[in-house]
Order: structure tokens, then sequence, then C-alpha cells
């Protein structure tokens, strides 16, 4: 189910284009253009929470972008992920410029969704605390947000909050301080013990509490380190067992978790996956 969140996508490579639309569809409310003077075009009638643009454009580029719909006060409230060599982010890209994030191309499909994806999951979740009831708290349901994809988009927006977690009966209490997890609790589990037996949940609901608070810390890993040996864990359980994921396991593996930045579900599972993805340059 895609997201309430707005994104432009811009690359005069027609293919590439079209990939990567079909690719993040699922997951936002994806506008296309093949130019960046189309795409200025359609900033200015639909203002986007997220663009996504190639570096290298005939005309005005990539960066050129960006500032030009930063410096009008009507488009300016973005965030924005340049696609771009390697060398063109050395030599001529910066800390400075208007970028959020950057994909370095080539770069496989999959691997662009899952990074495109943490963006916008978490543009989706600020976008829901702008909007949260009179008592602060954020709720929603993990169908359209898993664990996985809650935990990393508190850590990129550097969230200090209360994450409660229900499934079935089941409850988990996670504490964030500036995105790093620091105390977790389910049943008579803490630590990075509690926070691994909730990453398969894929049901269920969460609340958010930006005010909540605790002067406990239990967990010895950071979010990162939680998220690769959580999925690493399980994706041992699923080998020595000989079984399928279930529903009620991570979803993130194909849907822009945490293998992303390097917590994959598996070097097996990576592999299968790599097989069938596309290699899309320029």
């Amino acid at each position: 189910m895609a997201n309430d969140v707005k994104l432009l996508l811009v690359d005069d490579n027609p293919m590439v284009l079209a990939m990567l639309q079909q690719a993040l569809t699922p997951f936002a409310r994806v506008v296309a253009a093949g130019d960046t003077a189309d795409a200025l075009l359609k900033a200015v009638d639909d203002p986007p929470d997220l663009v996504v643009c190639d570096f290298r454009m005939p005309g005005m580029d990539g960066r050129q972008l960006v500032e030009k719909l930063k410096s009008r006060p009507a488009t300016a409230n973005f965030s924005a992920v340049l696609m771009a060599s390697r060398t063109d982010i050395d030599e001529r890209l910066s800390p400075q410029d208007a970028a959020d994030d950057y994909l370095v191309k080539p770069f496989f499909l999959k691997d662009a969704t899952r990074r495109i994806k943490r963006t916008i999951d978490r543009i989706a979740l600020e976008k829901m605390a702008k909007t949260a009831p009179s008592d602060g708290v954020v709720r929603g349901n993990l169908s359209q947000m898993n664990v996985i994809d809650l935990m990393q988009s508190l850590e990129m927006g550097r969230k200090s909050c209360q994450l409660k977690l229900n499934y079935e009966g089941d409850k988990c209490e996670v504490f964030f301080v500036e995105g790093q997890v620091k105390h977790a609790t389910y049943g008579a589990l803490t630590g990075d013990e509690a926070v691994f037996k909730v990453l398969r949940w894929t049901g269920g609901n969460f609340e958010l509490n930006f005010e909540g608070k605790t002067d406990q810390e239990t967990t010895k890993l950071n979010t990162q380190g939680l998220l690769m040996e959580g999925l690493r864990l399980l994706d041992e359980s699923q080998r020595e067992g000989g079984e399928p994921a279930s529903e009620s396991e991570p979803a993130s593996a194909s849907s822009g978790g945490a293998s992303s930045t390097g917590a994959s579900g598996g070097s097996s599972h990576r592999a299968r996956e790599e097989e069938e993805d596309v290699l899309l340059d320029n």
C-alpha cells in the first residue's frame, strides 16, 4: 500500500525512468518527468515531498533543479536524492549541496528501491507525526510500515521516542534516543533479545509517543547493528528449519528494509535476489 508521499522522479533515460517508476509506485504517489524543465513545472503545479533526480541532465542539471525548487517558498519543503556517478559525487558534488542522499550509478534496481524507500518511510512518518491527535501519539498499522521500516525511519530522522508494538496479544516497547535504541522489553526479555523477537512482525499495530522517555539502557548494539544481527539470526533459523518465511516474518528483505545498508536477510537470500536484479546506468 502506497504512503501518502508525493515523489517526483526525474531522469532523461526512458528505461531507467520507467523501471524506477514501476518499482517505487507501490510505496509512494510517483510523478515522472523526462527532463528538468518538465519536472520544474510539475513541482510548481503539485509540490513534491521527495525529488529523486539524475544529476547529469541536459540543460538544467539535477542539482540546479533541487536548488531552484528550494529557493521558492511554495516548493521548498522537500527531501532530495540525486543519482550520480562516484566521480561526480567526489568531484562535482559536496555536502553543502541540497541533496539529502546520493545513489551511486550504476546501481541495481532493487538496491535503489530499498534506499529510496527508506527516505519515503521517513517522510511518511514525519507526515503522520504532524497530523497526530491531541495526545501527540502517532498510531499506525504494521501492514503499512513494518517494524524494520519503522526502526530505520526513526534512526534516519534521529528521533527520540517510545515505540509500542502490539501483535496478536503480544506487546513490546522500544525506546529511542536520537535514532538509537537504548531500551526494549518484550515479556520477560529485555535489550537486544527483545528487539530480535519483533523484527519479524509485519502485522499488528504500533504507537509512537515522542514524549516517551526512559532512564534504562539495556541494548548493546546500535539500531543498525540490531537490524543486521536480528535478520542474520532469522535467516539462520529459516535455513536450519528448511521452511520459507511466514507472513509474520520480515518483509523488508524485498520491500526496502535493512538490507539497503548492509543488514541483509542472509547471503543466500541476497544471491537469489541479485540473480533477478537489473543493473541501471545512463
